[in-house]
């Protein structure tokens, strides 16, 4: 029964997780700042573990 409660609160803090976050995402996603950030970062990620694909663009 616990469990059931457990389950309970955690989808409700989810969604007011989700809720709570939605306009800072539209923001981010508004001004190109934290999302253009995140995919650049897994860009680079995907490259080869030697490799610096992100620093020579920047300059």
């Amino acid at each position: 029964m616990f469990r059931a409660i457990a389950d309970v609160l955690r989808q409700i803090g989810a969604a007011l997780a989700t809720v709570v976050t939605l306009p800072f995402r539209a923001v981010a996603r508004l001004f190109g700042g934290a999302s253009s950030a995140t995919r650049r970062s897994g860009r680079r990620s995907s490259g080869r573990p030697g490799r610096r694909s992100g620093r020579a663009r920047r300059v």
